[in-house]
């Protein structure tokens, strides 16, 4: 029985499944939803917008490295939620990994995330919109400037979707796109062909416009998918910017800044704000951390380093005179005495000699070890394995 007209859903599934291999070398050991976003566990910031609105009860949609999500994450008492688990055999697409969650859930409606969207969107707004039009669904929607990596969405003067249109071509100004986030009835999941791949995107929401009970919600708010490293980067950006509503902008306060207690920065380093700085970071005399600069704990800067709009993850120590510029080093990485990164991304556990240059998008996957000036020009190096 549906309970149209109860306001938000009480309840919510997060699809996860997924092994975010556009992510790489960044979720090579880890995780896409548990990969840390300004020192919290990405998808975090989708239970803090679900705990915000009232959302009770959350069921992880797993499969690839299913375990470690649920270890992360927990009963999740620590977002003041509910959580539980239900993992995928074998992938079965968005609609499948949903459908996957019904002896999990109740016999309301459910909203439901895509785990690679990063939003603050205002999931009241949606709920009250999709009681509002009594539909069968109703998909947020966000305006992007360039959306020929989306497929489009059109919808009618009423609200309700008329048409769905693949990846275009080409396209001038603004369109709307699918931006990953749902309100369903249960007897959406009654459609759902069981045991077997089925998207919803593709085999359900466009059974559900020529109905015309689907709907669009146009939230012009934050959203971004972090899908790859360039957009990974971006999002601590943005977080960093207080660009969106999360819990870390309240840590960072209006100075932008944040430098947890147990970490040491010598009284000659230049800290230049916005910059995220966590616990037994070591900061040496000379050093350079920002602006746009994320520091893991445990990180060791000595003299002369640089670190600027970058990621350094946990556990990485970096060399007297080191540049790091717009790359993201994962943890326990080590990077030798002035060695240049620029656009680069080191999976986790390299090793870095002295006086390399690493740039234009090199990617190193994990435990790659590089001897002292071993790369000085970066064209045609992608992923090298680690020896």
């Amino acid at each position: 029985m549906s309970l149209r007209g109860s306001g938000i859903p009480k309840q919510a599934v997060i699809l996860v499944g997924g092994e975010g291999t556009r992510l790489r070398p960044i979720t090579s050991r880890v995780p896409k939803p548990v990969a840390p976003v300004v020192e919290r566990p990405f998808v975090a910031y989708i239970l803090d917008n679900l705990a915000r609105h009232g959302v009770r009860r959350v069921i992880f949609s797993t499969g690839f490295l299913a375990a470690s999500i649920e270890a992360e994450i927990g009963d999740g008492s620590a977002y003041g939620l509910e959580v539980a688990y239900a993992v995928e055999a074998e992938p079965l697409g968005t609609a499948g990994a949903i459908a996957n969650c019904e002896a999990m859930l109740d016999d309301g409606p459910v909203l439901v995330f895509n785990g690679d969207v990063l939003s603050d969107v205002d999931l009241t707004a949606l709920a009250d919109l999709h009681v509002r039009r009594g539909g069968m669904a109703t998909i947020f929607l966000t305006p992007v400037e360039d959306p020929r990596r989306y497929g489009l969405v059109e919808l009618r003067a009423d609200g309700s979707v008329a048409n769905f249109v693949e990846k275009p071509g080409e396209w001038e100004g603004t369109a709307l796109i699918n931006a990953g986030v749902y309100v369903l009835e249960p007897e959406v999941l009654e459609m759902v062909p069981r045991g077997r791949l089925f998207s919803i995107e593709r085999g359900i929401f466009p059974q559900l416009a020529r109905a015309g009970s689907l709907y669009g919600y146009v939230d012009r708010g934050y959203w971004r998918d972090i899908g790859t490293p360039e957009s990974y980067l971006q999002a601590h950006f943005d977080i960093l910017e207080r660009s969106v509503n999360t819990m870390v902008a309240d840590v960072l306060g209006d100075q932008y800044a944040y430098v947890a207690s147990t970490s040491s920065i010598h009284a000659e380093a230049h800290l230049v704000p916005p910059y995220y700085i966590g616990d037994d970071v070591h900061i040496g005399c000379g050093a350079k951390v920002g602006p746009l600069a994320v520091l893991g704990a445990g990180v060791v800067l000595d003299e002369g380093v640089s670190v600027l709009e970058s990621v350094v993850q946990e556990g990485v120590s970096i060399r007297a005179h080191a540049h790091v510029e717009r790359s993201v080093v994962v943890r326990w990485s080590s990077i030798g005495a002035g060695t240049q990164l620029n656009g680069a991304v080191l999976g986790e556990d390299c090793t870095v000699g002295a006086g390399n240059r690493l740039a234009r998008g090199i990617c190193l996957n994990p435990g790659t070890v590089l001897a002292d000036s071993s790369i000085q020009f970066s064209d045609g190096l992608r992923g090298r394995e680690g020896r």
